[in-house]
């Protein structure tokens, strides 16, 4: 069977890895399949919409990873799969799902994904993308107020409770699992030459299998 190369995107909160990924599905398109870590987040369709929002999303505890763990294998054996769709604008799992179909190159995208042992294992590149702290909140203000209809209170106060704390205890530190780490941001021209190249190489030898 042809060997599926894994890529896993890590980083803090509005530190640029979702331009990096965006980036590299627009240089390889149908070759390239993007799954994120946030579709994961559990279903809870049992709270109201008050208790969502007190609800801590920056910990593992938050998502189904175990789902994520067993999709993620799927693919790199050649199965199709149907991700779970989140809403951010209502804090919890739609009924959609994203069916998606193994490709020569699969980016694993998320801020936890490299502090999950179990997932760590599936990556055959870890990489993380570290950005100034100052440039992730305002990146997520941004990003929030204009795409996830969101109250700048509400994004403040979600930072201070969880997104701080569980960066500084749980992403910042999983940066050590990091093959190779990206300074400034998710559009660096030398880490990004370096992994399109990787990504090219591979899809070559992929298509001459």
């Amino acid at each position: 069977m042809k060997k599926i190369l894994v890529l896993g995107v890590a980083g803090g909160t509005g530190s640029g890895k979702s331009t990096l990924t965006e980036w590299l599905k627009n240089r390889f398109g149908d070759d390239l399949t993007v799954i994120r870590h946030d579709d994961y987040y559990k279903e809870q369709h049992a709270l109201t919409y008050e208790q969502r929002v007190t609800v801590n999303y920056d910990c593992p505890e938050a998502f189904d990873t175990d789902l994520l763990v067993e999709h993620l294998t799927a693919l790199k054996a050649g199965r199709e799969v149907d991700c779970p769709v989140y809403d951010y604008t209502v804090h919890d799992r739609s009924d959609a799902v994203r069916h998606l179909v193994p490709t020569p190159v699969v980016v694993l995208d998320g801020i936890l994904i490299l502090e999950n042992p179990a997932l760590c294992s599936l990556m055959d590149v870890k990489i993380f993308v570290d950005t100034d702290d100052d440039i992730r909140i305002l990146r997520r203000i941004e990003r929030d107020v204009l795409e996830r209809d969101r109250s700048l209170t509400s994004i403040i106060n979600q930072y201070r409770n969880t997104v701080k704390p569980m960066h500084e205890k749980y992403v910042q530190p999983s940066r050590r699992n990091a093959d190779i780490v990206i300074l400034g941001g998710g559009m660096n021209p030398v880490a990004n030459g370096m992994i399109e190249t990787l990504i090219k190489n591979h899809i070559a030898q992929y298509r001459a299998e």
